[in-house]
Formats: C-alpha cells, structure tokens, sequence
C-alpha cells in the first residue's frame, strides 16, 4: 500500500475515533474541561477532555456561590472538573454541551451531607432567608427549616433569626429532589437537656440564685434558671396578696429566687421571690406602735371584720365591733374591698404576725339618750345599782359573744378571749366597786 493510502487510512481512523468519542460523553458524566474562551454573554467555552467537543458553562452554573463577574473567577487555560447537564445543539459537529461546576459541587455537598447524616452528626450552616412557614439555610446546598422545627419554643418574629450561624440536626435528605429538611429545635432541646441535668445536681433547697420569668400563669411564673425552668407559685411572689402574677410580673422580668425544693424524679423546683425579700413584719413594733394611727386599705371583708394592709405584706383586722360606734349586721354595710381608711393600733404581736385596728376609736363616740336619763337616775338604791349592773354585764356579754361568734382564732388572729377580755374585766371591776 502506498504512503498516501496509508495517510488516508490513518485520517479516516482518527476521524472515527473523534465520532466515537462523542458516544462517551453522556449526561451526568464528570469530565475535566480546558477554558478555551469567554465569551460577551458571560460563558466559559471548554474543550472536554479527551473527547475532541466542546460545551458551555454559563456564570450561573460556575459555584454554589454568586458570581458577579465570570473572568474574577476564572481564565482561558484553567481545567475544571465538571458535570454534564445536557446537550444543547448540534450547530457544530458532535454537538455542545451544558457543563456545571456548580452542580458537581453540590453533588459532592450532598454526599457529604449524606455521610453526616448517616452518622449522626449535626451541621453549621448560617439562615440566608426567612420565608413563609420557616427559615432557608444555605449548607452548602439549599436546607429549609419548618416554623415548627426553629426553636422549643414558638416564635412569632421568624426574621430575628436572619444572617445568624446555627447548629442543626439533619431531619430529611433527598439529593434527587433537591431536598434538605434541618431542625434547631433538636439542637436548643438537647442543649437545655444537658443544662437541666447540670442545674438539677447543683440546686439544693435554700439556694438564692439569680433568674428571668418565662411565663406567666393563672397559679404562678415560672422562672429560667439558665436552662431549667422553676414555679413560683403565686403565694410566694409576694408579701402581699397577689391576685393575677401579670398584676407584678412580666416575661423576660430579671428575678433572684430562693430554692425551696428540687424534685429530681418529676423535674420539678419550686421557687420563691418573696424570700429573697424583707419580712414585712420585722421592726412592726417602731413601725405601727400600739396607739398610732395608720393609713390603710381594705384588703378583705368577713363576717366578723375587715383584714386592712397598713403596710406591703403587713395586714391587721378591724373587727366588727371596732368599725363603728353604731350596730353594723356586717362589715361590707360600711366598707368595701379597696377603700383607703384610717386606723388606730390597738395591739401589736410581732411574733405572731398579728395587729388589732379600730376604726372607731378614730370617731368621736355620739351621745345618745341613753346616756342623759342614766345621768339622771344615777340616786337609784344599791339594790338596783347592783341589779342594773348585772343586767349590763350580760348585755355587754352577750354583745361581744355575738360579735365574735363567727371570728375564729386562725382567722382573725385574735382569740374569743383577746376580743371579749377586755368587756368582761370592766364589768367585774364595776360590780366590785358598787
């Protein structure tokens, strides 16, 4: 065979080997590609490597990153490692292809996510959007974290969020379809979990520690010790009696809280503010002597008195008989819950908690005609000075019996003896004397 039969047999072989080589280029391949040129559209034309075609890789498709300017981030004459997207034309022999470095890229994300995920790791990934139902999070490739899943706690302003770096727990991966469901709500429970156990083994009964209020309830505020939460009931909010704990409380209100107990077994600790401070009853003696007047508030109405706070935490009872110089059926005829009143200390008992008021002992006492015909009959024998006492000593008997009958001790404060002591001695004393 001549040297031009071979020439042209060696061209033809060639020429069916560069036809056979587009057979090998198929989507989804990965491919190395040499820059060949940039054109004005912002594309990178590339030789695929052994191959003998060329493809296209527009900016876009460059990185999982924007790209403002495509010659910033490459050159003619780079080789990049590829993938193909599709075919695109067959205006030059062999066709072009769409190449992206973008997706290879986040193939390799997906595959790392995937291997992660298998593992039982968490990633870090900072929240690029917030949208409606929850927040995108750029990991690499495009992560999406439901409303539900962002915190423990529900959160009306999703927007806080934005531009922060999180940690999140892998809930769902998908590659084919693009798909990345994350949760901060697992990492923020697992945390506070760990921190509940740490707190629980240190906090013992009588502990003063420094909290925050959380939430507000009907019964009482339940207070963040730094990632465990403990109740104060409403009792112990205050000295004074506390209604609704919203009346004195807010949430996120910095609190210092006395332990009272720590129930490890049923997560429980119960908290008081109202012990970390004064005791209202302490110096009561120089505060309300017995003889001052005082200005006061009518706490509470009873059948047998009014509970009146004279100072925060410091209540005292007028009882019925001490509201008026006039009969009164019941308290509520003459005063009501809220009224501001004056009132005279008649007794003062630091050590029980216990203070006697009168009101009546503010008013000037009115004469009535009773009084002007006992002046008048004052000459009667000794006989019936004698008798008229005794009938006056079971009437003032009778009186303060009535009067007390429904007062008991626990709730006045005072014993039937304490209120009715002093009628009883004035009687003897007069009937001795006469």
């Amino acid at each position: 065979m001549s040297e031009n039969g071979t020439s042209q047999n060696n061209e033809n072989n060639d020429l069916l080997d560069a036809l056979n080589s587009i057979d090998t280029v198929k989507v989804g391949d990965v491919v190395k590609g040499e820059i060949l040129a940039i054109d004005d559209d912002q594309q990178a034309i590339v030789g695929i490597a052994d191959t003998g075609v060329e493809g296209v890789v527009p900016k876009k498709e460059l990185s999982t990153k924007p790209v403002d300017d495509i010659k910033s981030v490459i050159k003619v004459g780079d080789v990049l490692d590829l993938v193909v997207i599709s075919r695109i034309g067959s205006d030059k022999e062999g066709g072009s292809y769409l190449l992206s470095q973008r997706r290879l890229e986040a193939r390799k994300v997906w595959d790392d996510i995937q291997k992660e995920f298998e593992a039982g790791n968490t990633l870090t990934a900072p929240v690029t959007q917030v949208v409606k139902g929850g927040l995108v999070v750029d990991a690499g490739v495009r992560g999406f974290v439901p409303a539900s899943m962002v915190s423990d706690h529900f959160v009306e302003d999703l927007a806080q969020f934005k531009g922060q770096t999180l940690e999140f727990k892998i809930v769902e991966i998908e590659p084919s379809e693009n798909r990345l469901i994350l949760s901060h709500r697992a990492i923020v429970e697992k945390q506070r979990a760990a921190q509940k156990e740490e707190i629980m083994a240190k906090l013992t009964a009588g502990d003063v520690v420094d909290g925050k209020v959380a939430r507000l309830t009907n019964f009482g505020a339940f207070v963040d010790l730094g990632g465990v939460d403990g109740l104060v009931h409403v009792s112990e909010i205050a000295f004074e009696r506390v209604e609704k704990p919203s009346d004195v409380l807010k949430v996120g209100q910095d609190v210092k809280v006395k332990v009272l107990s720590v129930d490890a077994d049923r997560d429980r600790i119960s908290l008081s503010i109202k012990q970390t401070l004064p005791e209202p009853w302490d110096g009561i003696e120089d505060k309300a002597p017995q003889g001052s007047t005082l200005d006061g508030t009518v706490k509470r109405l009873t059948s047998f008195g009014a509970f009146v706070e004279v100072f925060p935490g410091v209540e005292g009872l007028v009882h019925i008989s001490q509201i008026s110089h006039q009969h009164i059926a019941t308290p509520a005829d003459v005063l009501k819950v809220g009224q501001e009143i004056k009132v005279k200390v008649l007794d003062v008992r630091p050590e029980d908690h216990r203070l006697a008021l009168s009101i009546k002992a503010l008013e000037e006492k009115p004469q009535s005609g009773d009084d002007d015909n006992e002046n008048r009959n004052t000459n009667r024998s000794r006989s019936n000075n004698n008798g008229g006492n005794n009938n006056r000593r079971r009437s003032n008997r009778n009186n303060a019996e009535t009067s007390t009958a429904n007062a008991p001790e626990e709730s006045t404060g005072f014993s039937l003896g304490d209120l009715i002591g002093d009628s009883l001695k004035k009687d003897m004393e007069d009937n001795e004397n006469n």
